[in-house]
């Protein structure tokens, strides 16, 4: 095991719980046609259950989203959005949940952080809707900023590298230039690197591969493997198999957030919050004997 990024400087975000590990966002998709468990918790008092659930399996943090960004996906409507997030945002933040939103419209983010999120987790970056910066930015709230070449529908057919690492390093670095000339403070930003967004299983793996590498961009690192079609492909093993289905890749997700969380991330984003809760807590217990190993070594010297 390389000890050089073991657990060291996952970094600070203004105005979310500092952990001593790698965190653990859990997910509820209040959609009914997530490529993942789409229409399990659509009804708002599912939904915050869910939530709740996540929290008790060990999750620091609950990512509501209303809209899903499944390959081909097509958007839903503004006045559907808010109808499907907000209630949940609400009823999960009155339960004292730290909750994040997942969206990539400026007024759902308002309406959003009004009921109590504390956290907007654009997978656009803000690029999607130019009111989003200076909605964050009045909101004083933490961004995700992620990787993002388009929309849904057609993200696909951008899938197009020669370089995918510097290429994803330089156009996060590019957008997190243009969030903080919009107002967001530097201290409330993350990066996601958007595995699955306009990426293939090549490229995902490359990128799984160097999370550390992102990491020299300065904030702190968000990485969303889960469930992905990447490990899907992985796991399927010939090219013409056919992979698992998405709620099968549990295991190979827990895979992730161990590798994740040795790279130094400061949290993941997972459907599937046990496995990766007693993954982060592993390493960190392995991060904190490589600690002792190499304070005794120094000892004596």
């Amino acid at each position: 095991m390389n000890t050089k990024h073991a657990g060291a400087g996952r970094g600070r975000v203004t105005g979310l719980p500092e952990w001593d590990r790698c965190g653990v966002m859990g997910v509820v998709n209040v959609t009914p046609d997530s490529f993942s468990d789409g229409g399990r918790w659509f009804d708002t008092t599912a939904a915050v259950k869910r939530g709740l659930d996540l929290v008790a399996q060990g999750a620091d943090l609950v990512d509501v989203g209303g809209e899903s960004t499944r390959p081909g996906a097509s958007r839903v409507d503004e006045e559907e959005e808010l109808r499907r997030v907000v209630p949940v945002v609400r009823g999960l933040a009155s339960e004292g949940v730290a909750v994040s939103v997942d969206t990539m419209r400026a007024s759902v983010a308002a309406q959003a952080v009004a009921a109590g999120a504390v956290l907007v987790n654009d997978v656009s970056g803000g690029l999607a809707d130019p009111g989003m910066i200076p909605a964050v930015a009045a909101a004083e709230v933490p961004f995700v900023v992620m990787h993002w070449r388009g929309f849904s529908d057609g993200m696909n057919s951008l899938a197009v590298y020669e370089d995918v690492l510097a290429e994803v390093t330089d156009e996060l670095r590019s957008r997190i230039d243009a969030v903080v000339s919009g107002g967001i403070a530097p201290g409330r930003i993350l990066v996601d690197p958007g595995l699955g967004f306009a990426k293939n299983a090549e490229h995902d793996l490359a990128l799984v591969a160097h999370l550390a590498e992102l990491r020299a961009l300065g904030f702190p690192l968000l990485v969303a493997a889960s469930r992905k079609r990447f490990l899907g492909r992985v796991l399927a093993g010939a090219e013409d198999a056919s992979p698992p289905p998405a709620r099968e890749r549990d295991a190979a997700t827990a895979a992730v957030t161990a590798i994740a969380a040795h790279q130094g991330a400061w949290a993941v984003r997972v459907h599937e919050v046990r496995a990766s809760a007693d993954a982060v807590r592993v390493a960190r217990a392995v991060e904190g004997a490589l600690r002792t190993h190499r304070s005794t070594e120094e000892g004596e010297r």
